[in-house]
């Protein structure tokens, strides 16, 4: 999906790059957001005091954090819970760009309504949960969905069919290096866990 929307592609459908990124965006922002606050909102009524103010809380996070890097390290050997379905592709052309960028952006930015391909997924909502705060778990929702969301700009320089050929490859370069992004930051917030509970 990430592949289709791109200048080239928006142009083609007679709809604007910058407004269908911009719509993405906000619907990606909105659904981390979104669920971020929930969950936080219900680790509040569990009486979750924020994993970073408790150390037992911390070492459950560290645990979870090695268990999402244990998974991620594995490269897909390890079979997550995933539902089977991706975004439908048929919106490209039934609706208007800023339709789509909505409701693509929606779905990938809540992160559970397509195929989950990485641990650190369920691991941003359980930290959102784990906060005991909905102002704390729409930040980190939110700053997952922005995340999921900002990707779009890397198609920005596909004017014709060199430049999508480009992207590609670039895309394909990416797989690896955001792979060992996400082992790093599991990597660091295992040890963030870690020292907050010996503090």
């Amino acid at each position: 999906m990430l592949a289709s929307i791109h200048p080239l592609g928006e142009r083609s459908r007679n709809n604007r790059w910058l407004l269908t990124v911009s719509a993405y965006l906000t619907g990606s922002l909105a659904a981390g957001a979104l669920l971020g606050t929930v969950l936080g909102l219900a680790g509040r009524g569990a009486n979750v005091e924020g994993w970073a103010a408790r150390p037992a809380t911390a070492v459950v996070v560290s645990g979870l954090a090695i268990l999402a890097l244990v998974a991620d390290a594995a490269r897909g050997r390890v079979a997550l819970p995933s539902v089977r379905r991706q975004v439908n592709e048929d919106w490209l052309r039934r609706y208007r760009g800023w339709v789509y960028g909505v409701g693509f952006g929606f779905q990938l930015g809540l992160g559970l309504a397509t195929i989950v391909t990485t641990a650190s997924v369920y691991l941003v909502y359980v930290l959102a949960f784990l906060s005991g705060s909905g102002a704390s778990g729409a930040l980190i929702g939110g700053v997952f969905g922005l995340a999921r969301g900002v990707l779009l700009f890397g198609m920005r320089r596909v004017h014709g069919p060199a430049e999508l050929r480009t992207a590609h490859r670039r895309l394909q370069a990416w797989n690896t290096a955001s792979w060992r992004l996400t082992l790093v930051g599991e990597a660091a917030l295992v040890a963030g866990a870690l020292s907050g509970a010996v503090r």
